[in-house]
């Protein structure tokens, strides 16, 4: 399986849940298909992205 394949797979998932993936995630997917950045780069925008704050009362 090549990555571009990978990442279609991967959306197709999501799809099925009934979600979209932001334009932002989708430009960078591209991005990562290209060469342009490593998976690790993607783990790094997600987790910065989406990755719940602590709360400073925990």
């Amino acid at each position: 399986m090549t990555n571009a394949d990978a990442w279609n797979y991967a959306i197709g998932m999501i799809k099925v849940d009934g979600l979209e993936p932001t334009k932002d995630f989708k430009e960078y997917i591209e991005k990562e298909k290209r060469g342009e950045v490593t998976m690790e780069d993607a783990k790094r925008f997600l987790d910065k992205k989406y990755k719940m704050k602590e709360s400073a009362n925990a």
